[in-house]
C-alpha cells in the first residue's frame, strides 16, 4: 500500500513539474493602488502557495497552544494524584472551554 501511495505522489509531482515548466511565461499581477508585479507564472503560483501555507499554520496556532496548555495541566494533575493518592477522590477539574 505504501508503494502505491509513493507512486501516486511521484506521478502528481511529475505532472505538476511539467505544468510549471510549461508555464514560464511572464505575467503581470495588478495589485492595489496601481502597483503591478511582473514575474513568471510559476513564481506567482509558488508565492501564493507559500502565503496560503503560512496563513494555514497561523490559523492552527491558537488551538495548538490551547491543547498544549490542557496537556500540561493534565500531566500536573496526574503527577499530583500519583504523589498523594488520598487527595484524588475527586476527578481533576477540566478548564472551562
Amino acid at each position: 500500500m505504501k508503494l502505491i501511495v509513493w507512486i501516486v505522489r511521484l506521478i502528481v509531482f511529475v505532472v505538476l513539474l511539467c505544468l510549471a515548466l510549461a508555464n514560464t511565461g511572464e505575467v503581470t499581477l495588478n495589485l492595489f493602488l496601481g502597483h503591478t508585479w511582473t514575474a513568471p507564472l510559476i513564481m506567482i503560483g509558488l508565492a501564493f502557495f507559500v502565503v496560503g501555507g503560512v496563513i494555514g499554520v497561523l490559523a492552527t496556532l491558537p488551538s495548538l497552544m490551547r491543547q498544549r496548555l490542557e496537556l500540561r495541566r493534565a500531566r500536573r494533575d496526574l503527577a499530583r494524584a500519583q504523589r498523594d493518592p488520598e487527595a484524588s477522590d475527586q476527578p481533576p477539574m477540566l478548564p472551562p472551554v
